[in-house]
């Protein structure tokens, strides 16, 4: 659910109320991936917008919703939820209004991109074009993108997050970016189990906000996702570690490393399988801390609603993962 405490744009004229693409028929090819990615190039090429933009935010809208947090496509194309007042207008004696010139009169957001003489807000095209045409009330260019954003959602960390999306999906050029790896290679000598919640002493008594992998120095940890890396360097609790932030708003922690990938810096993109470091047994103290635990690599999840984050257990996951690949590397 969007946040309500929206700052809105100058509101529509009635003239603007009527602009709005031809009418287009709702079908859905058999591919929703594909067929989200036609609706934001077709969106994004009325409202000179770049599609990766609208993707971004449809995304992250689609990571407030409960059901959408395994990013799979779900029976409408968009993930978009603007709440009645905004799309209706705040003094607006009918929330629920559908008529564009009414909401247009009330200062609303919501546009008839179909051209039926009806603004719905589940019409994907509808809400789409809608929040395409607020933002570029703004301007064009990156920071006037971000600050359209700030001003919709006022909260830095929906920009932010909005903003990496973007920049994901503008480098890999796809939308069904959700595969996983498993964190350390399946032919390495580690071994876990879920850990999740036990007991933590040093700095203070605090619980374990993941597992732990056991393995030998050096071997190799790599990204279980497509993202972002968000974090890099040290910490006292986790040594050497790294951050990266996916696109269900998901950000994965690697601790106590024993040094990174050369290629590897913040805001840098990662692929499943894509080597970040390597199994230590940093922290516990000042920079350069080792040895003070045998060697494995923490793993952790938190996960990010718009409002808060959290951790949760890592395990059932990184088992799914694990068998996953193990039977990739059957079929090969």
């Amino acid at each position: 659910m969007l946040v309500l405490t929206l700052i809105l744009g100058t509101p529509g004229s009635f003239a603007e109320a009527a602009e709005a693409p031809a009418p287009m028929a709702q079908d859905k090819p058999q591919n929703p991936y594909l067929a989200r990615r036609h609706l934001y190039e077709e969106m994004g090429s009325l409202l000179h917008i770049p599609w990766y933009r609208l993707a971004a935010v449809d995304q992250y809208e689609r990571t407030l919703i409960p059901s959408s947090k395994t990013g799979k496509p779900e029976e409408r194309l968009t993930g978009l939820t603007i709440p009645p007042p905004v799309w209706s207008g705040w003094t607006n004696p009918d929330p629920e209004d559908k008529n564009p010139v009414s909401i247009a009169l009330f200062g609303g957001m919501g546009r008839d991109a179909t051209g039926d003489g009806i603004a719905d807000p589940k019409n994907d095209r509808d809400a789409l074009f809608t929040m395409g045409r607020y933002i570029t009330s703004y301007g064009y260019d990156e920071d006037d993108f971000r600050i359209a954003l700030w001003k919709y959602y006022q909260n830095d960390r929906a920009v932010q997050r909005i903003s990496q999306f973007a920049r994901i999906y503008e480098a890999f050029d796809r939308l069904d970016l959700f595969e996983n790896a498993f964190p350390l290679p399946i032919s390495s000598g580690y071994s876990y189990k879920d850990t999740w919640g036990n007991s933590r002493h040093w700095g203070g008594f605090r619980i374990h906000e993941g597992n732990d992998l056991f393995a030998p120095y050096g071997v190799p940890v790599r990204s279980v996702c497509y993202g972002i890396v968000e974090i890099k360097g040290w910490n006292p609790f986790g040594g050497w570690r790294v951050g990266i932030r996916d696109l269900n708003n998901r950000y994965h922690y690697y601790a106590h490393l024993s040094g990174f990938a050369k290629d590897i810096h913040v805001g840098d993109l990662m692929k499943p399988g894509q080597v970040i470091g390597w199994v230590g047994s940093s922290g516990y103290g000042p920079p350069g801390t080792q040895g003070k635990f045998p060697p494995h690599l923490h793993f952790g999840i938190y996960r990010d609603n718009g409002r808060s984050e959290w951790a949760f257990d890592p395990y059932p996951l990184l088992k799914r993962w694990e068998n996953a690949e193990r039977a990739r590397l059957r079929r090969k």
